[in-house]
């Protein structure tokens, strides 16, 4: 379902993947080659949610924000696992969040990171770039290689290519024109 709400329509690239099941409402924008799979919400009802160009946002993950504080901003190439909840926080280009991760209001977490799975990120904790961060709550575990990054790039490439592949079949959510909205 896509939907506006209030003065706010969603604003999606033609090119974007959203599974029939996906749930977009109000000031959410989504780039260029990103994918939204099967039961997830973005409800940018009371403030903004961005998502960046080629990142992947996998199944169950819910995106929102609290009324009057930050939005929920992931730059590009981010890979959000099965299950994540964000909320209110930004995360940066070409890091991965890992399954059933909470990210929570006003955390940022810098470019080429990893947040391991089940890990939880406080309200306002800032993560380094280039950090793995696990547990709950998160804690350093070390530093990311140029191995780690080669993966993560691997994760978002795969998710541009499959999302190319279910689009060819026909599948996903038809965009309404009003929608629709040229991230290039």
């Amino acid at each position: 379902m896509i939907r506006s709400f209030e003065d706010s329509i969603p604003r999606i690239d033609p090119t974007v993947f959203l599974a029939e099941d996906v749930v977009v409402i109000g000031d959410v924008e989504i780039g260029r080659d990103a994918s939204v799979w099967y039961r997830c919400v973005l409800r940018g009802d009371v403030g903004p949610i961005r998502i960046g160009t080629a990142t992947n946002i996998q199944e169950g993950t819910i995106l929102h924000c609290a009324p009057g504080m930050e939005p929920t901003v992931l730059d590009s190439q981010v890979t959000v696992g099965h299950g994540a909840v964000l909320h209110g926080c930004h995360i940066g280009g070409r890091s991965l969040v890992g399954m059933s991760a909470t990210v929570l209001d006003g955390a940022v977490i810098g470019e080429e990171c990893i947040i391991g799975a089940n890990a939880l990120v406080p309200p306002g904790m800032i993560i380094p770039p280039r950090t793995i961060f696990v547990g709950s709550p998160a804690r350093f575990l070390r530093r990311v290689s140029d191995e780690d990054v080669v993966w993560i790039l691997g994760h978002a490439r795969h998710y541009v290519d499959i999302k190319e592949k279910y689009l060819k079949e026909g599948a996903g959510q038809m965009v309404p024109d009003e929608a629709m909205w040229d991230d290039a």
